[in-house]
């Protein structure tokens, strides 16, 4: 874990807003970063929010255990979406997942949605990354 300056380790699950020109694209990144990043020896839980339903055969499906994957109807998860994508990310920060990526239909309010996940009291539960484009 990594660790403040102070020598405390950092608790926060990762947050990864993943970007790209289509959910299929979305997922093959997720599911490319997933695979690059599993390690058999490391027991930390990761999950996936996605907007929209699968198109067919997801990469994701193939998986290995320990990955929760969880869908959301579309829309702009700062306006219409807050209260969907708040609920969600809830329950699934109550099972303090290692690495959380969030799969974003429309960039059109990345910083928006930027600027809620670091606000109280999502500032204390995530740590965000550069995002991930498909």
């Amino acid at each position: 874990m990594p660790s403040d300056p102070g020598g405390v380790a950092d608790t926060r699950s990762v947050l990864t807003l993943v970007t790209g020109p289509d959910a299929a694209a979305r997922e093959a990144a997720i599911a490319a970063n997933l695979s690059n990043q599993h390690n058999p020896h490391d027991t930390g839980a990761q999950a996936v929010i996605l907007e929209g339903l699968a198109s067919g055969n997801s990469p994701l499906d193939d998986l290995p255990p320990g990955q929760a994957i969880v869908r959301i109807a579309p829309g702009c998860l700062c306006c219409t979406g807050n209260l969907v994508l708040r609920v969600t990310l809830n329950r699934l920060l109550r099972q303090r997942p290692r690495r959380i990526f969030i799969g974003v239909a429309d960039g059109g309010h990345l910083d928006q949605l930027r600027s809620w996940l670091r606000s109280t009291p999502y500032d204390q539960l995530l740590r965000l990354t550069s995002d991930l484009k498909a």
